[in-house]
């Protein structure tokens, strides 16, 4: 059901909420108008899947196309439950994991290529960026490791932990490379990341569980103060804000001057950044939605607790169809060509049409996947909470 966008719900709510999101420590399920390179079928060496979403619009949209029905092509096992949302790149797999290790891994046949320690849970999707690995932890530091071996380059100290994705742009000038990711320090950090030293800080009214979106010159991102921010990569300064209703654990995907993020109003909305206003709300029943969204060229695609996958048309937010799981869908979308590929709390991953969202191949892990999935080069690979890595290929 599509409602008008005057509706909110009350702040007092939105504090409550806010309060059970510290509870539940809720975290990623981790445009440029630029489509994420991708790569043959087969050619894994080329294979690219860099960052949470794709690409710095966080649009959970991948080049090329998927078949129809797949197998599995190998499982790596962690240290504990893999929350994490793999990136593919340079022929790897990277991922983190609750046992506290950031992996390698080949994305040919799943060997472990190396394995660097951290002082906490690594529940944050990394970001491949220029042959370095940036990805947070929840013992509140971003790292900074080489991708080739996993040695740290340089870890920045925040001040709570790091659940969300980090992004990237260029400095202003076009001379350096920034770093940005939120933290449980209710902070925006913009960080170098060739020396890993401090360029700003944005301070928010609360925790910042996803991964800030890049727009004309802005970065775009919620959190637990019900807000959808947007604030000038140029110094950190915020040049709109639109209140959500509820708190905002998942990420924005943004297009065309609009972004579009869920709440825990049970909402989807759709923001115009130009007018920093709401366009129109999603609703439907009294479900969060924590999942990050994906965007085709005409449809906004959305897991709910619901345990539904959603598709609404981005123009109106009118809901096209909803393809039913059997546990909550947590874990965010990707979209590949004509089909959408999603993980459940069912302990499946699904691969669904784009059109009527009918369903062409399921495979059952049995236990959740809040993973996002990583997909290129006709794969897919996603982490669960059996503490494997699975990765999945057409079959033969």
């Amino acid at each position: 059901m599509h409602i008008s966008s005057t509706r909110r719900t009350s702040w007092a709510l939105s504090a409550f909420l806010a309060a059970a999101c510290l509870a539940a420590g809720c975290r990623e399920s981790g445009s440029t108008p630029s489509v994420p390179g991708g790569a043959a079928a087969g050619n894994v060496q080329t294979a690219s899947w860099p960052m949470f979403r794709g690409d710095p619009s966080l649009t959970g949209a991948a080049p090329g196309s998927l078949p129809a029905a797949l197998a599995l092509a190998w499982k790596f096992k962690t240290g504990d439950s893999v929350k994490s949302s793999p990136v593919i790149a340079d022929g790897k797999v990277f991922v983190g994991s609750d046992d506290g290790n950031v992996y390698a891994l080949g994305l040919k046949d799943g060997r472990k290529l190396w394995a660097t320690k951290t002082e906490g849970e690594v529940g944050a999707p990394p970001l491949f960026l220029e042959g370095a690995v940036y990805v947070g932890s929840s013992d509140g530091f971003l790292y900074a490791l080489d991708a080739a071996t996993g040695a740290v380059r340089w870890k920045y100290e925040t001040q709570d932990k790091v659940l969300g994705a980090a992004n990237w742009t260029k400095s202003p000038k076009g001379d350096a490379t920034w770093i940005l990711v939120g933290s449980y320090d209710s902070r925006l950090h913009a960080v170098d990341a060739r020396t890993g030293e401090a360029v700003w800080t944005y301070q928010a009214q609360s925790y910042i569980n996803g991964s800030p979106a890049i727009w004309d010159g802005k970065t775009v991102f919620g959190g637990c103060d019900a807000h959808v921010r947007m604030v000038s990569l140029a110094d950190g300064s915020e040049v709109g804000a639109v209140e959500a209703g509820a708190y905002v654990a998942g990420s924005a995907a943004v297009a065309d001057g609009r972004a579009y993020v869920g709440d825990y109003a049970n909402e989807l909305l759709c923001v115009d950044l130009n007018q920093k206003k709401i366009a129109w709300a999603w609703r439907d029943r009294d479900f969060p939605i924590q999942s990050s969204p994906a965007l085709s060229a005409e449809l906004v695609l959305f897991g709910s607790q619901d345990m539904r996958l959603h598709a609404v048309r981005r123009d109106t937010g009118k809901s096209v169809w909803a393809f039913e799981t059997r546990g909550e869908v947590n874990a965010s979308p990707v979209v590949c060509g004509d089909k959408v590929v999603v993980g459940s709390d069912d302990g499946r991953v699904y691969l669904v049409t784009l059109a009527d969202g009918k369903e062409l191949w399921s495979y059952e892990i049995g236990q959740p996947v809040t993973s996002s999935p990583a997909v290129a080069a006709g794969m897919i690979v996603v982490g669960a909470d059996d503490d494997c890595v699975y990765a999945f290929s057409a079959k033969r």
